[in-house]
This record gives structure tokens, C-alpha cells and sequence, in this order.
């Protein structure tokens, strides 16, 4: 073989596969992303499809970060009731415009947070809703469990730090892992919805009630 033929078979091998139709397909059956989207993520991954996915993640966290600014003043109210009415949901879910409040994806997105406040019994909604006291509160409790354990100084700050993270993950809707797929959070959930519709979508607020129990 030649140098040139070398030289010619080297450029083949370096030169980017085309993307397939059927792998943009897949992708975006995975992440629910534009085709375009996932035909520049899988050519910028050279056709790798768990870094094309995280490629989309990353410029839907920054595109979402961009429109929390934005109002959601739209939106739906969603019901939800279990046990044959001994348990009962509402939430309210805001997007900015009524269109994508009516759409069937922000309407799924309604129901799933309803099912999840049901099942879960989150008492916020975000971290930042936590009272300063009761964040102090915990980590006092987590603090003096460290001590009496006998752990030494420079690892009690981890330790009561990872406590707190379970803390929010028990008690915080949008820490919570999504009782449908633990593998993301209901923050995450939202996130992704809010990418897919190209809105900011908010968890406003909620009211869990339980027969016979006053909160």
C-alpha cells in the first residue's frame, strides 16, 4: 500500500461517522429533545449515546437556568385521590403560557407531582422553604448523634452534611427521588418537562390531606 493510500485510509478512519436516522430516533425517544438537538449531540459525542444524553442534560440545566427568571403565571390546578377518598391531593403546577398548560406532557407532569405528594408526604416544596431553625434544628441533632458515636472532629462536618442531604431528600417535593424512576429527582422531573414545553415551569404550592389527621 502507498502513502497516499496510507494517508487516505487514516483520513477515512479519523473522519466523523454519519448519524444514523434510527439513532436520533432512539435518542430522542430516551430524552424527548428536538431532532435536530439530538443529531448535534450525537455528532458532537461521534455517535456515543449515554454522553449524547448527558450533552442534552447539560444544555437543558443551562437553558432551564435561564428561564427561572421568567414568569409562570398559567398553569393547572390537579386533583388527586387515594385510598377510596381517605387521602387527597392538590397541587398547583405553573407554566407561562396556557398553551403548554394544556398540553398533554404538562398535564402528566401535574398528575405525577400529585401521585408523588401523595405517596411521599414532602413538607416544602424547595430547600429554601426550610425555616432557618429547623435546618439548625437537624444539625444539632445530627451533630450530638456524631459525638456520642465517638467520631473524631474532622469528620462530624461530613457526616452531619450528609445527614442533611437525607433530610432534604425525605422532606423537600423537588429533592425527592421521583417515585416513577428513582434514578432522577422531582426537581430533575420538572427540569426536564420545562425543557421539553421550552417554559419555565414551577411547583407553586400544595395541600396533602389525610382523613382524621390535622396538620
Amino acid at each position: 500500500m502507498t502513502d497516499k493510500e496510507n494517508e487516505r485510509q487514516e483520513d477515512a478512519m479519523t473522519e466523523p461517522q454519519p448519524i444514523s436516522a434510527a439513532l436520533v430516533k432512539q435518542l430522542r425517544d430516551i430524552t424527548g429533545a428536538g431532532m435536530m438537538d439530538c443529531k448535534k449531540a450525537l455528532t458532537e459525542a461521534t455517535g456515543d449515546l449515554e454522553k449524547a444524553q448527558e450533552i442534552l442534560r447539560t444544555k437543558e440545566l443551562a437553558s432551564a437556568q435561564k428561564r427561572r427568571g421568567r414568569q409562570a403565571s398559567e398553569g393547572v390546578v390537579e386533583a388527586y385521590i387515594h385510598g377510596e377518598g381517605r387521602m387527597g391531593v392538590l397541587v398547583e403546577v405553573n407554566s407561562e403560557t396556557d398553551f403548554v398548560a394544556r398540553t398533554e406532557e404538562f398535564r402528566r407532569l401535574a398528575r405525577h407531582i400529585a401521585m408523588q405528594i401523595a405517596a411521599s408526604d414532602p413538607r416544602w416544596i424547595t430547600r429554601e422553604e426550610v425555616p432557618e431553625d429547623v435546618v439548625a434544628g437537624e444539625r444539632k441533632i445530627y451533630e450530638e448523634q456524631a459525638r456520642s458515636t465517638g467520631k473524631p472532629d474532622q469528620v462530624i462536618g461530613r457526616i452531619v452534611d450528609g445527614k442533611l442531604e437525607a433530610f432534604y431528600k425525605e422532606t423537600v417535593l423537588l429533592d425527592q427521588p421521583f417515585i416513577k424512576d428513582d434514578s432522577k429527582t422531582v426537581g430533575a422531573l420538572v427540569g426536564e418537562v420545562g425543557a421539553k414545553v421550552g417554559e419555565n415551569v414551577v411547583v407553586r404550592r400544595f395541600a396533602r390531606f389525610l382523613l382524621g389527621r390535622e396538620d
